[in-house]
């Protein structure tokens, strides 16, 4: 007994000391693991931490790399198309952000709609945001019910509306976020008007985004296939022992480490002519 009651009083004096030091402040991340971050959230990728996108990046470029010098025996080879490997990844995370970006874009003049026929039924804000949980579309269901989940577990508006924006992670949905937080703070009638613009104005946008990007797409494939051509001539050629040879020499590795830095260049360059105007999230 004496032995349990001096261990409770130990415990009770370290937590009291304890509680006298300062909680150390979480570091910030970086500004390349947050924009990381965000690209994983406008995926539509759930479950998924910068750091193991970093993980499965390296390790694929690893495993691409193993299998190459398996096949051709040369270093210098596989080790470009061991960076090809390691950036596969992040580059399926971008297709799927664009992909899911240019859905959304099609699927935000109809949620605009919804919340604006559900306002004029007499629903409120919360409310109206709510509902689209179960008659908005598909895609955007889930975190339209995590925000109805916040705001019934907090009944905070304004901190729900942040969650939500930060859930979507979209142009789009921060324009829309920021105008019904203003609404719902400094009032108003005109809501319904300003949501009837709103939507007008996206289903424009979208169509003729939707048109820039089907005549841009024939030229941007016809570049990126410019690109892969001599890697793909590359890997054929691999298949020849005097090839392989005359690679493995420090002459062979030059010429690949410089043909490597062009195609890069090249690409990068041809991304940055042929990208179209990106809505940028200034209401962060």
């Amino acid at each position: 007994m004496t032995a349990a009651v001096g261990l409770t009083g130990g415990i009770g004096l370290l937590l009291i000391w304890w509680s006298l030091w300062d909680t150390p402040a979480r570091r910030k991340p970086s500004k390349r693991t947050a924009r990381i971050d965000e690209l994983i959230t406008r995926a539509g990728i759930e479950r998924v931490s910068v750091s193991g996108l970093v993980f499965t990046c390296v390790g694929a470029g690893l495993f691409t790399l193993a299998i190459v010098v398996i096949v051709t025996g040369s270093l210098p080879i596989a080790g470009c198309f061991g960076l090809f490997g390691g950036w596969a990844p992040m580059a399926l995370v971008r297709w799927r952000a664009r992909r899911r970006s240019a859905a959304l874009r099609e699927l935000w003049p109809d949620v605009v709609d919804h919340l604006r026929s559900a306002i004029r039924a007499g629903l409120s804000l919360p409310e109206a945001l709510i509902q689209l949980s179960e008659k908005g579309p598909d895609e955007l269901r889930p975190a339209f019910a995590g925000f109805g989940a916040d705001y019934r577990a907090g009944g905070q508006f304004d901190a729900a509306l942040t969650r939500l924006k930060a859930r979507l992670a979209d142009p789009v949905a921060d324009r829309l976020v920021e105008a019904l937080r203003m609404t719902r703070e400094v009032g108003g009638s005109d809501l319904g008007k300003l949501l009837g613009t709103l939507a007008g104005f996206l289903r424009e946008d979208a169509r003729t985004r939707s048109e820039l990007e089907a005549r841009q797409s024939w030229t941007v494939n016809a570049a990126r296939l410019a690109i892969a051509a001599p890697w793909v001539v590359l890997m054929l050629l691999a298949t020849r022992p005097e090839a392989i040879a005359a690679y493995n020499t420090t002459g062979g590795a030059l010429v690949l480490a410089g043909g490597l830095i062009v195609s890069l260049v090249c690409y990068r360059v041809m991304l940055r002519i042929g990208a179209l105007p990106k809505d940028a999230r200034v209401l962060r």
